[in-house]
């Protein structure tokens, strides 16, 4: 039988992220004011570049980061202010160890290599339970819900989309995968959290499929 696998978004996906907590740890660790860093990095679309693959390395990154704000950064320092902006999503890390046991769990993420090579660091469960299926945009060349992000993802791990299955918390990025050929589901707010019972019902019920 072939394999399924199921492909996580990692930021409000598996973990809630708060750009809001992560820009004033930053000012506090560099110095710079939130507003030159948000304007400089971000606007000026460096954090986007690097997400498409454009900076290759953690230490080109940091090096990057350093010329355009004047913001010397260190990698746990960068670490630092990125955890910050993290909090576990328990449901999701509990479809993930599901996805897991039925098939074959990976990561496929809108994020820089640095962030990648930090993953053990910011969310070792996620680390663990993904291992090597690490995947994020800067290593795929392209950003969702680009088209091909889905399809190289899908090549990296011998895929073909019928026995792919994708969350996120993005309409566009699930309607993308859609278009790829995926099937895909959004996690979404409730009142009492994520709609991660519903998560866990549509991975069993993709992996009992008739195939």
């Amino acid at each position: 039988m072939v394999r399924d696998v199921y492909f996580f978004d990692c930021d409000k996906t598996l973990y809630d992220y708060d750009f809001r907590r992560r820009l004033p740890c930053l000012a506090d660790l560099t110095g710079v004011s939130q507003y030159h860093l948000a304007d400089s990095w971000w606007a000026g679309g460096f954090e986007e570049a690097a997400e498409r693959g454009e900076i290759t390395t953690t230490e080109e990154y940091l090096a990057a980061f350093a010329e355009v704000t004047g913001a010397d950064l260190s990698l746990g320092q960068w670490q630092e202010a990125r955890a910050a902006a993290m909090t576990r999503i328990d449901g999701s890390l509990d479809a993930l160890r599901l996805a897991a046991e039925l098939g074959t769990a990976s990561l496929l993420s809108n994020n820089p290599i640095i962030f990648k090579d930090s993953l053990g660091v910011l969310a070792a469960d996620v680390a663990e339970v993904v291992g090597s299926n690490d995947l994020v945009s800067a290593v795929l060349g392209a950003r969702k819900p680009e088209r091909r992000i889905y399809t190289r993802a899908m090549g990296r791990l011998g895929v073909l989309p019928e026995h792919a299955f994708f969350v996120d918390d993005s309409a566009a990025n699930v309607a993308g995968a859609r278009e790829a050929g995926m099937t895909a589901f959004q996690l979404v707010p409730t009142r009492s959290g994520h709609n991660t019972d519903e998560l866990a019902a549509a991975i069993r019920e993709f992996s009992e499929r008739d195939r």
